[in-house]
């Protein structure tokens, strides 16, 4: 048979001249989705991919093994509203969580909002949910066709009838009911006609919408005249007197936030007073059924505190420290329990030590640390709810690597932790080792890494090393489909915790941004090395897997380190770094990248840009770029760019280390239906199994 061959791409002599620094850009022309060049040679990237999958042995198996596994379902924590709760599960059976009611008094389930009843093809999803205050009526985020634009509609819960909307450009918008439900604030872009062309992303504002009224008639609350990055955070206390505000710009880790009084000044005009502005730190207001105002920060606390203050005194000077922070884990959640069945009101306050869950009591009035709740074992918390008029009890979801999502409630009154709801399916998950290993990056700095493995293993063994590392996000323990599948195989799948996340606090995150982003990218590098040093695996054993920002950093890892790694899964990528912000949501980013626009960032940006790195004659891991037609946040360009720079300069042939893009209709960066996720996981996984040799049982 003849050597397959990649499709031609025409490489330009482009040049750009940047801050005295000369940027080529030879496939510039791939950003272009609707010319008949970048259709021609997308079309032809799809037929070599669809060429080379169907060669893979291992899909079928892995498509099974990942099905079995998402038959875990889940179901979330519960949201009270009185005696009425609501809740989303989803069973082995579904495409997509369903989002349920039960009816106080019968006990009744009724299925609210089910997307694959609206839409068999399952590409509609759910995007957010709010009841307000009386459980009568229900705003909720539709997003139709994988387009991830979360239309606003409102329901009457009694009924399941639409009363308002849909609303458009209400992607990532809050919900604040005030108290009868007769009106909510929340965030709405505003109409392309009135933001300049290739903006039309940006520029939000904060909105009163009185339900049943023509949103033209809507009342602008605030952001006229802010930063076209900015978003809005908005809620109105359970009382209904105050309103909270805040402002981050793009992806910050720093926001501004006002509270007002609307007793004082009525919801169509509110007087905000600063809580604070300007200040490179976080604050996250909210009042309390005590009317105190607690303020979730992590100024002067890189890993958190918690303080209080009078809402008519919001300013920092005013602020007490409730919950100290602590020295070894980063606060990240807290409920309030202050029921009349308890002797003295409580406070529950989550953390996560070098990523694990932890959860202690504290006196609510003075902070003192009382006790801790008993976890179902070292794996992760998320949403500690407690009902929103207040009692003894507190619920959270909890995942380890081989326990699905299962809910549990914690009772003030006896300390007892107990399961409310498990997951709906019952996969046999395979046996695995679990070990959290400490090991020291280029600059000396110890990372920890989880290592799944099974229990037998011994030897070097076939391993993904996945690993993200920006925006504040933490790589917790949690119930994985393509990590068991992986591990059932044989393989061995590595998480680790690099810097840009929030595992060890703000400064983590910091130490992992801007100017320091190469820290990542040695974390990452470094992981790889001890992988191979403690016998693990070994350099043709080894993959790299991420996606978005941790797509950046698997391009990062295989233009700087290729020799460490055999394959590498890269998915929904951002790899040109000079032009990122140009395209889908990239001016939200540069918070956290650094802008080509500065001298200084571009030396940084340049310096480690997959798609300015690529180097001639390289033999490159083989490498899978996984893009989706609908992403509105990172553009495919990136993958097509790269993916085109790669399949001229690699020294690998086709047949021994592709280089491949699969690109995906009718879905955006996130949310996809159950069978969407198995075929991408079935290619990703079945893709790094045959090129670091893992022998995949028969289907």
């Amino acid at each position: 048979m003849p050597e397959p061959r990649y499709p031609s791409a025409e490489r330009l002599e482009l040049t750009e001249e940047l801050h005295g620094r000369r940027v080529p850009d030879p496939y510039r022309w791939l950003e272009d989705p609707d010319s008949t060049g970048t259709k021609e040679w997308s079309s032809a990237q799809d037929a070599l991919f669809g060429d080379a999958a169907a060669d893979l042995p291992g899909r079928r198996w892995f498509g099974d093994q990942v099905h079995a596994l998402l038959g875990a379902g889940f179901e979330g924590a519960p949201a009270w509203r009185g005696e009425r709760r609501f809740f989303t599960r989803r069973t082995a059976e579904q495409e997509h969580g369903v989002l349920y009611t039960v009816d106080p008094g019968s006990g009744a389930e009724r299925a609210l909002i089910d997307p694959t009843a609206l839409d068999p093809d399952g590409t509609t999803t759910l995007d957010s949910w709010r009841p307000d205050r009386e459980g009568r009526l229900l705003a909720y985020q539709l997003s139709e066709g994988g387009d991830e634009e979360a239309r606003l509609r409102v329901m009457d819960v009694a009924t399941g009838e639409a009363v308002d909307g849909p609303i458009d450009r209400c992607r990532y918008s809050p919900i604040a009911w005030l108290p009868g439900g007769d009106a909510f604030y929340y965030v709405r872009r505003l109409a392309p006609d009135l933001v300049p062309e290739g903006e039309e992303q940006y520029h939000r504002r904060v909105y009163l919408h009185r339900v049943g009224t023509p949103v033209e008639e809507d009342v602008l609350i605030f952001g006229e005249g802010r930063d076209k990055t900015e978003y809005y955070g908005v809620a109105v206390s359970r009382d209904g007197r105050w309103l909270l505000l805040t402002s981050i710009r793009g992806t910050s880790s720093c926001n501004d936030a006002w509270i007002a009084d609307l007793a004082e000044s009525g919801p169509e005009a509110p007087l905000l007073s600063v809580i604070q502005e300007d200040v490179d730190a976080d604050a996250s207001p909210y009042v309390g059924r005590d009317g105190r105002l607690y303020l979730f920060t992590d100024r002067d606390a890189p890993r958190g505190r918690l303080c209080v203050t009078d809402p008519r005194t919001p300013g920092h000077e005013h602020w007490r420290t409730l919950i100290d922070t602590d020295p070894g884990a980063v606060l990240s959640d807290f409920a309030i329990l202050d029921g009349a069945e308890l002797e003295s009101p409580l406070l529950l306050a989550g953390w996560r030590r070098h990523a694990i869950s932890e959860v202690t009591v504290h006196d609510l009035d003075t902070g003192e640390r009382l006790g801790e709740v008993a976890l179902p074992g070292l794996g992760s918390i998320g949403g500690l709810m407690e009902r929103p008029e207040g009692g003894h009890e507190a619920w959270f979801t909890y995942t380890d690597n081989t326990s699905p999502v299962g809910v549990h409630r914690y009772d003030a009154r006896t300390g007892e932790v107990t399961s409310w709801a498990t997951a709906p399916g019952a996969p046999e998950p395979p046996e695995v080792t679990t070990e959290q290993v400490t090991y020291t990056s280029r600059d000396g700095t110890p990372v920890r890494m989880l290592v799944l493995s099974p229990p037998d293993a011994d030897g070097p063994r076939p391993t993904v090393l996945y690993g993200y590392g920006g925006f504040s996000v933490s790589l917790t323990p949690g119930y994985s489909a393509t990590a068991l599948a992986w591990v059932r195989a044989g393989g061995v799948y590595a998480i680790a915790n690099l810097r840009g996340g929030l595992e060890e606090g703000e400064e983590w995150h910091r130490d992992g941004m801007l100017g320091n982003k190469q820290n990542v990218f040695d974390d990452c590098a470094s992981a790889a090395e001890h992988l191979i040093a403690t016998g693990v695996t070994t350099a043709d054993r080894l993959s790299v897997m991420g996606g978005s920002n941790g797509g950046l950093l698997v391009g990062a890892a295989i233009t700087q380190r290729p020799e460490l790694y055999a394959a590498a899964v890269c998915s929904a990528p951002l790899l040109d770094m000079v032009r990122y912000e140009r395209f889908g949501l990239g001016q939200l980013w540069n918070v956290e990248y650094g802008s080509a626009d500065d001298p200084e960032a571009l030396d940084w940006l340049l310096d480690y840009s997959p798609y300015h790195n690529v180097d001639e004659g390289v033999r490159y891991p083989a490498t899978l770029f996984a893009v989706f037609a609908n992403d509105t946040r990172v553009d495919p360009l990136h993958a097509r760019k790269m993916c085109a720079a790669l399949q001229h300069a690699t020294s690998g042939s086709v047949a021994e280390r592709p280089i491949l893009l699969r690109c995906e209709a009718e879905v955006g960066h996130s949310s996809r239906s159950v069978s969407r996720s198995v075929g991408l996981s079935a290619d990703q996984l079945a893709f790094l199994a045959h090129h670091t040799g893992l022998t995949v049982p028969p289907a």
